[in-house]
């Protein structure tokens, strides 16, 4: 009796190890999605609506899903609370903090650090587009993003199921 729970809980663990990372590979694309959007509601902002980049910074993380929403926020209260002298200091903080919390990875870091340079430093045309450099290059990383997910997270979910059963069958 002990030892088949001891095989369910094996299993068990092994396969909930399996769809956390599959769960990586499928929550990957789903905030780069929303990263593109924000970054559009931030082009909207600064070029339609007028809007101070601190307050197109904060409305746009209000609206967001909160793993890339906080990003935004923190740069916007860097901002206001002059904690950050500069709009690539405070995009760069907000990145540090808020990081480690999404799914995201170096490429996407590394282009949203490029475009904390130019924001803020330069007119609302420049800055147009870098805004739609950005998304460009973040829509590719998204297109890789998603073969990815098609590609692994099946495969984690069962081969976590699979390293289990393997440990299962080896203990009897």
């Amino acid at each position: 009796m002990v030892k088949l729970i001891g095989a369910v809980l094996i299993l068990f663990s092994a396969s909930m190890v399996g769809w956390q990372i599959g769960r990586y590979y499928a929550s990957r694309p789903v905030q780069l999605r929303a990263l593109l959007v924000g970054l559009q509601m931030l082009e909207t902002e600064i070029v339609y609506g007028l809007t101070p980049l601190q307050r197109a910074l904060h409305k746009v993380g209000n609206r967001l899903p909160e793993e890339i929403g906080r990003m935004f926020q923190t740069a916007s209260d860097s901002l206001r609370d002059e904690r950050a002298p500069s709009v690539e200091e405070a995009l760069r903080l907000a990145i540090e903090t808020h990081w480690s919390q999404t799914a995201l990875r170096k490429q996407e870091r590394d282009v949203l650090i490029s475009l904390g340079q130019v924001l803020g430093s330069s007119d609302r045309t420049d800055q147009e587009k870098h805004l739609r450099l950005a998304v460009t290059h973040l829509r590719g990383l998204e297109e890789e993003a998603r073969a990815e997910q098609s590609r692994y997270e099946k495969m984690y979910k069962s081969l976590g199921f699979l390293c289990g059963l393997l440990v299962v069958i080896l203990m009897f």
